[in-house]
């Protein structure tokens, strides 16, 4: 099996400006999502770049390229503040409203968590990088360098992948949330999983 050099670093140490790197990121991974407001890239990582909370996203690199993201937020910041002015300015009155009435309970909404908690969002590799160990490396380095007792992340049943991989990282279910709309959103179901870590 090959292995490769991937290395993870927190966005608030970088010493480069990179939130443009880190939105090419999300929109690819979340493309899908996305397709609602536009099918510009360009437009999309513009917009995104602007509401990302650089204090609580890494990232990681291969080949010096910035392949994957991952948010740990947590009950004072969430992974992106979603700004209704941004929307519509980028996506037009109408589209930038609906995407900001969509968006703004997932992420701008302060979590209920206790402070010993961390919340696991937006996990997004590039194409390039998929199958080549860059979500593990993320969360392995999260788990092992942020200092909360708790982890708690989401995902859809349809995400097979990324449920596999949270449980071989030793997280558990522990809620499943019928979705509304789940025929046009594509997923009947989110999955809340946890995991609990010994003191460090």
């Amino acid at each position: 099996m090959e292995s490769y050099e991937i290395r993870v670093m927190p966005m608030r140490e970088c010493n480069r400006e990179v939130s443009r790197e880190v939105s090419a990121v999300f929109v690819d991974g979340y493309e899908k999502d996305l397709a609602f407001l536009s099918n510009n890239r360009e437009k999309l990582i513009e917009a995104f770049q602007k509401m990302i909370c650089p204090d609580v996203f890494y990232f990681a690199t291969l080949e010096g390229d910035i392949v994957g993201i991952l948010a740990c937020s947590n009950n004072q910041n969430r992974a992106l503040t979603i700004d209704k002015t941004i929307l519509r300015n980028s996506f037009g009155y109408v589209k930038g409203s609906m995407a900001f009435h969509f968006m703004k309970d997932e992420f701008n909404k302060k979590l209920s968590y206790q402070d010993d908690t961390g919340y696991i969002e937006c996990v997004a590799t590039t194409v390039k990088a998929r199958g080549k160990g860059v979500s593990t490396a993320l969360m392995s380095y999260v788990l092992e360098n942020e200092d909360y007792h708790r982890y708690i992340l989401e995902v859809v049943d349809t995400n097979e992948v990324a449920y596999r991989l949270y449980k071989k990282l030793g997280f558990t279910e522990f809620e499943r949330k019928k979705e509304g709309f789940s025929k046009m959103k594509g997923f009947e179901h989110r999955i809340y999983m946890e995991l609990y870590v010994a003191n460090k």
